[in-house]
C-alpha cells in the first residue's frame, strides 16, 4: 500500500472475521433497499474533483449522456452516473445503465490502486461487465491510460 495515504481509508481483510459476517449482511440488506441517487451523487463530486479533469476528450465524447452503473456486490451499494456538460452526476432511477460493472469492494479496491489488472478480473468472473462493450473498453483503456494516479491518495 502506498504509504502516501492520508484520508484514513484501509485496504478491507482478504476475509472478513466470522463474527462479522452476519453484522456485514445486514448492513448490505439495508444498503440494497436504499435509492442509488444519494452515493451517486457523492461519487460523482469525487470524479468532478479527481477524474473529470484528467479525463481525455475521445472519453468524454463517449462518456457523455451515457449512463454507466456501479455495483459493490458485497456491500449492496448501487451507483449511477451520467457525464453530462457541466461534468459528472447521479442519474435518475429510471434510466437504463448503458454500461453495468459489477465486483466485490475487495475488486474494485484493487483496480483503483493499479494492483490487479483488470482482464484478470474480468476473466476470474470478479469483475462483471454487462453492456455497451465499445464503451467499457473506451472506459478500461481510458482508466489505464490515466493510471491510478488520478486517485487522491496516490
Amino acid at each position: 500500500m502506498n504509504p502516501t495515504l492520508n484520508l484514513g481509508l484501509r485496504p478491507l481483510p482478504p476475509r472478513m472475521p466470522g463474527w462479522l459476517a452476519p453484522v456485514h449482511r445486514r448492513a448490505a440488506d439495508l444498503v440494497e433497499r436504499l435509492p442509488p441517487q444519494p452515493p451517486s451523487a457523492l461519487f460523482a463530486l469525487a470524479l468532478n474533483r479527481w477524474l473529470l479533469p484528467r479525463l481525455p476528450d475521445d472519453a468524454r465524447q463517449a462518456l457523455q449522456g451515457r449512463v454507466v452503473g456501479l455495483t459493490v456486490r458485497d456491500f449492496g451499494l448501487r451507483v449511477r452516473l451520467r457525464l453530462g456538460p457541466t461534468g459528472f452526476g447521479a442519474s435518475g432511477g429510471g434510466d437504463e445503465p448503458a454500461l453495468r460493472i459489477e465486483a466485490t469492494s475487495e475488486a474494485f479496491w484493487q483496480l483503483a490502486r493499479g494492483d490487479a489488472d483488470p482482464d484478470r478480473l474480468f476473466f476470474d468472473r470478479r469483475l462483471v461487465m454487462e453492456g455497451d462493450t465499445e464503451l467499457g473498453l473506451v472506459l478500461k483503456n481510458t482508466l489505464d491510460a490515466i493510471g491510478p494516479g488520478w486517485l487522491p491518495w496516490r
